[in-house]
């Protein structure tokens, strides 16, 4: 018996083959059904919202989601940056608190997938000579 990896899988082919959200939650939750569940439970109910979700503790009883798996599952979509808590004290919201998507984990990829783009293109000798001795200093 061969025993899944439960780390993320962000291979090229992977997150290319991405085309709704029970693929997303496969690539950021894999081996674990029970939180790719919840992952997905979660998404689409933040994405159908209309606003901030005071709570997620309602899933639990309408999709049998255990309280554990739940908490687990929310606090790795926060940490990826897939959803975020928003504070009573954020002004922007008018004092809500709750649940909503975020735009921080695109926001992040593109960023990097900018200066990506910028390190590969930069052929300028200096720019050379400083990543060799910022490699050095990694021995």
């Amino acid at each position: 018996m061969m025993i899944e990896s439960t780390k993320i899988d962000f291979r090229y082919r992977c997150v290319r083959q991405v085309s709704d959200v029970t693929d997303l939650v496969q690539m950021f939750f894999p081996g674990n059904r029970n939180q790719q569940h919840a992952a997905a439970r979660i998404l689409l109910e933040l994405r159908a919202a209309s606003g901030i979700k005071s709570t997620l503790t309602f899933l639990q009883k309408e999709h049998g989601i255990s309280r554990r798996t739940l908490q687990r599952t929310r606090a790795k979509l926060a940490r990826l940056g897939l959803i975020e808590h928003v504070s009573w004290m954020n002004t922007r919201y008018g004092g809500q608190t709750g649940w909503k998507l975020s735009s921080r984990m695109d926001a992040a990829l593109r960023h990097i997938a900018n200066k990506i783009n910028e390190w590969r293109n930069d052929k300028r000798p200096d720019r050379r000579a400083k990543d060799e001795q910022l490699t050095e200093l990694l021995k």
